[in-house]
């Protein structure tokens, strides 16, 4: 059943990769998207399946810092260099002042003729939000879209298998501690980059329609007014980081789910190192050109990368609270968990599907896709499903499972155990991960999720200095986390990267050995309890 979920997940994800990234390559060169969707999956194919996991996460380091790098570009070009927040303020108020007629006359070809359509392009007042500005937290559709994406976004941590394979590759400590600050520095992203370049396009009202922001080309729009081809270039380098590095990451976990779940749990249980190696590199390189394919299918079908975010908690939000329950409660029950999970996906497709007829009078792409039909689609798959497994597991089939008997039934190939050092399996240690990060992940979820909003809903429309401040953290935040995301890696494995260098410079200079062999070399000994002297 889970293992389905984590299929959907991979595939939707990777989905939204494609659809966004061929629509701005096309946008940007002009190459075709169904040739764009063919040619980004093979600069993923090629090193992951030769590098697999360790390439994933070297490379991951290196797009992730690249990214960052066009990112605070963008943050200074647009509020520092080219524009600043009063000024991006007086353009945004200006953008809902105008009247219908003056949109129709704005958005005109050189004729005259209009193509101007309400709630297709920005200019005038926005429905649902507070005086019909875009200067609030008061929004209709921003709260419909913010309990979407949590719910979608659950759905991705908790079965995306990616996420799993990275903390379990990492020491417990380390992915505590990893996971929390990578949180932080990666909501930079969406944050810093939609209070930039997202606002800059509304309020420069650049001829953005609707259904292209939805494919994504927001960005590369704005970057190009800004900035003119270098801008372009700018933004296809920060997208083929993010295509790359991410569509490593989800081909490394479905071959991972086929090779270890699916071929070494059915088909060859004494299955070597190099077999299960073989079978990851087949899955990696069939699973980029099927997902070729099945992005050209979702756009000839009208699918853009937002409507597939949209609906994707639809898909593998049933699954979240009992696989939640599964990992935290004793008295969960794993038959309850597997009827939890597929009847809470079938009633938030009834929902969805009820919900466009309701709302609309037909199904269609565009029925489907409204804020209103994806929002009752979500929740009812995230709700409904907790609903039933927590009925289910107190009164039909409640258990009594000790966690402790859990690493019993993980087997581990060829009985490999390195990295797996007596900290790694201290139970105390275990605990004090947990908690750590029990703790600090509630307290921030409530920060960012209800704090924040309700301290921005008493200012209701901003002010000039409220919008001054916003974009100062957006800055602050952005430039902190590429700082962050930059050099803590470096600094936790400089004696790694030290070790690396210096057996690299042994090996030029003809002597044998790392530093610390090197350290010997030169008359150094070393105590029995590790340390070095003279």
């Amino acid at each position: 059943t889970f293992l389905f979920f984590a299929f959907c997940a991979n595939i939707i994800v990777t989905s939204m990769l494609l659809l966004g990234g061929a629509a701005t390559v096309e946008a940007l060169t002009g190459v075709d998207y169904r040739l764009a969707s063919f040619l980004i999956p093979w600069g993923v194919i090629l090193y992951t399946s030769a590098g697999g996991l360790k390439a994933t996460f070297i490379a991951s380091y290196l797009h992730t810092v690249i990214i960052f790098a066009v990112l605070i570009t963008m943050i200074t070009m647009v509020y520092i260099k080219v524009y600043s927040s009063n000024q991006i303020y007086a353009f945004l108020e200006q953008t809902v002042s105008y009247s219908q007629e003056e949109c129709e006359a704005i958005f005109s070809d050189e004729e005259g003729v209009t193509f101007f359509e309400k709630g297709k392009y920005a200019c005038g007042p926005v429905n649902g939000n507070n005086g019909g500005s875009y200067l609030t937290m008061l929004s209709g559709d921003g709260l419909m879209f913010g309990i979407i994406n949590i719910v979608g976004n659950f759905g991705t941590v908790f079965v995306d298998q990616s996420y799993w394979q990275s903390a379990i590759a990492a020491r417990p400590s380390s992915a505590a501690k990893g996971y929390l600050l990578g949180g932080i520095c990666w909501f930079a992203i969406p944050f810093s980059l939609a209070t930039s370049l997202g606002l800059t396009s509304t309020a420069l009202m650049l001829p953005i329609s609707a259904s292209e922001a939805g494919s994504g080309l927001v960005p590369p729009a704005v970057a190009t007014e800004l900035m003119g081809n270098a801008g372009a270039a700018l933004i296809l380098v920060m997208l083929f980081m993010a295509i790359v590095s991410t569509g490593s990451a989800e081909s490394i976990a479905v071959s991972s789910l086929i090779a270890y779940d699916v071929y070494r749990q059915y088909f060859n249980p004494d299955a070597t190192g190099k077999q299960i190696l073989l079978v990851s590199r087949i899955v990696i390189v069939a699973f980029g050109l099927f997902m070729g394919c099945f992005s050209i299918v979702l756009n000839e079908i009208g699918l853009n990368l937002g409507w597939v975010y949209l609906f994707m908690g639809v898909v593998i939000g049933s699954a979240v609270i009992p696989l939640w329950n599964m990992m935290t409660w004793s008295k969960a029950s794993g038959k309850g968990a597997v009827i939890a999970a597929w009847s809470g996906l079938i009633l938030a497709v009834i929902g969805w599907l009820s919900g466009a007829q309701a709302q609309s009078g037909k199904i269609s792409v565009a029925t489907l896709g409204t804020n209103e039909v994806m929002l009752s689609g979500n929740l009812i798959a995230i709700l409904s499903s907790g609903l039933i497994h927590y009925v289910y597991s107190k009164f039909i089939d409640p258990q009594d499972f000790d966690f402790a008997e859990l690493d019993k039934n993980i087997t581990l190939v060829e009985h490999d155990m390195s990295g797996l050092g007596a900290e790694q399996q201290d139970p105390v240690e275990l605990r004090r991960a947990e908690r750590w990060i029990t703790r600090r992940g509630y307290i921030l979820t409530i920060l960012l999720i209800v704090v924040w909003p309700l301290l921005s809903i008493p200012a209701g429309v901003f002010t000039e200095s409220y919008f001054a401040f916003w974009v100062l953290v957006a800055i602050a935040w952005g430039f902190g986390a590429a700082i962050t995301i930059t050099l803590l890696p470096l600094m936790e494995s400089s004696e790694e990267i030290l070790e690396v260098l210096s057996g690299m410079w042994n090996y030029i200079t003809c002597r044998s050995g790392n530093a610390k062999e090197f350290a010997k070399e030169e008359g150094e000994v070393e105590e029995e309890d590790g340390s070095v002297v003279a």
